[in-house]
């Protein structure tokens, strides 16, 4: 396999700032040599030319850095082509971070700055004092979101520590504010002990309206919520459960009723029983689905096992085997496990028309265009396969409904209302295998996931307003 036969992608995208000769074809060749090691030809600029020379920049996407490489040394092998300079645009993005604190109101007199700061603020902290629910109204912590990580479990990376998970935690806060102008702030806790973690959390709160937690390994993720939200009156959400719990609900449900079954009568395996494979678990009983298989590197959660930890001993079955096993005559896999697991001849033992959501990042469980005629409906956690499960469609409306609200809790029950509403964003006029969820760009997602969640949040008795 050639390194770069893999999907280019802008994760990988690279700025090359050439000098070429002023001739016809010098950008042809240039474009040429890019296109025969498989980079990705984006945006073109001319900088500048004279009678001699042309200077160009390039934007050039590849599958991996030393796919970027080799298309570097591609270009630099070329007659008459100097390369002036090379950078990785992913890394000029985050240069200096990617966020920061600006005013909502301008500082530009002496009145400005008597109300917003001394003496005037002082009345404010009084009232508050008096009633300390006017914390929410006349402060930040109506809108605002703690995003909470010990750095164990940074994407599909591991565990990396507190400061390599900033970049995400950054990226997070961005996603909150785009999509829901929601201020949330990355707090990354240089302790991965769970008694710290939650008392660190506890004592923050009083400026946040929320707390979202993110790439905390399990089972000291559940255990974190669990307290969380017995001791706080805040919402607390794990997203690596409850968003990909959410959008993957939203895309079977979506699913489902291409293959024409109902929820209640599926056998569903899920591989994977970590925060997310346990989280999609307890929606799909939520939604009254209750033939669920579990696996984990061992094979089927099964109730012979000594190995199991509480939450995995709650879906404990009597059955016994691999993930081939438990597969044979399911209608539904869902993995959010590792790559490469899951063969076609094992998507072949399913029942007729499978549905196949393979999330494993960046390589699912298997390649979609391996089972494109064997499964009914394929999903991935990638945005270059069609279906892409992406925490986004989930987190930023919840979030906006609970602060709306100003809910004290989540339940199970608001994130299936929220799963309903992102699926029933995608219409039967424009419903088909490859598009069972909404775009993360559709102007409605937010909006509608904020209402659902409302709804929920009062039925279920937990919304203040």
């Amino acid at each position: 396999m050639r390194e770069w036969s893999l999907t280019p992608s802008p994760s990988f995208s690279l700025t090359v700032r050439l000098e070429l000769k002023n001739r016809a074809g010098a950008l042809a060749e240039v474009t040429r040599a890019i296109a025969e090691v498989g980079g990705n030809l984006g945006q073109i600029s001319l900088i500048e030319r004279n009678l001699k020379t042309v200077k160009r920049e390039l934007q050039i996407d590849a599958s991996s850095t030393e796919h970027a490489e080799q298309i570097v040394r591609a270009i630099k092998a070329l007659k008459d082509v100097q390369v002036l300079h090379v950078s990785d645009r992913t890394f000029d993005l985050h240069r200096g971070g990617k966020i920061h604190i600006q005013n909502r109101i301008a500082i530009t007199s002496s009145a400005d700055l008597a109300m917003a700061y001394t003496p005037g603020v002082g009345r404010i902290c009084k009232a508050i004092e008096e009633a300390p629910e006017k914390v929410f109204s006349l402060t930040i912590k109506g809108n605002s979101v703690a995003i909470v990580t010990d750095g164990s479990a940074v994407l599909g990376l591991g565990n990396l520590g507190p400061e390599a998970a900033l970049p995400v935690m950054e990226g997070k806060a961005m996603l909150f504010k785009q999509f829901a102008d929601i201020d949330a702030f990355p707090i990354c806790l240089a302790t991965q002990e769970t008694e710290e973690i939650i008392q660190t959390v506890k004592n923050i709160i009083p400026a946040f309206g929320g707390v979202n937690l993110e790439d905390i390994a399990a089972p000291r993720c559940f255990e974190i919520e669990r307290r969380l939200q017995e001791e706080l009156d805040v919402p607390i959400f794990h997203d690596d459960q409850h968003g990909t719990a959410i959008v993957t609900m939203a895309a079977l449900i979506n699913s489902l009723k291409l293959v024409d079954k109902e929820m209640t009568k599926i056998k569903v395996v899920i591989n994977g029983a970590g925060a997310a494979g346990i989280a999609i678990a307890r929606l799909l009983q939520q939604a009254q689905c209750e033939n669920i298989i579990l696996c984990d590197s061992r094979g089927i959660i099964s109730k012979g096992r000594a190995d199991l930890n509480e939450e995995k001993r709650a879906f404990a079955v009597a059955q016994e085997g691999s993930l081939a096993d438990a597969l044979v005559g399911a209608d539904v896999f869902i993995g959010v496990s590792a790559p490469g697991i899951l063969t076609p001849e094992m998507v072949k033992t399913m029942a007729a028309q499978p549905i196949v959501f393979a999330m494993a990042n960046p390589i699912p469980e298997v390649q979609p265009e391996l089972i494109q005629d064997i499964a009914a409906v394929v999903a991935t956690g990638r945005s270059d396969y069609p279906n892409q499960i992406n925490n986004v469609l989930a987190f930023p409306g919840v979030f906006r409904g609970a602060l709306d609200c100003r809910a004290i809790a989540f339940t199970t029950d608001m994130y299936l209302q929220a799963a309903k509403a992102i699926a029933g964003l995608v219409p039967p006029s424009v419903l088909d295998r490859e598009h069972i969820i909404p775009s993360v760009f559709d102007p409605r997602v937010v909006p509608t996931v904020a209402a659902a969640v409302q709804q929920a949040a009062r039925e279920a008795g937990v919304a203040r307003i």
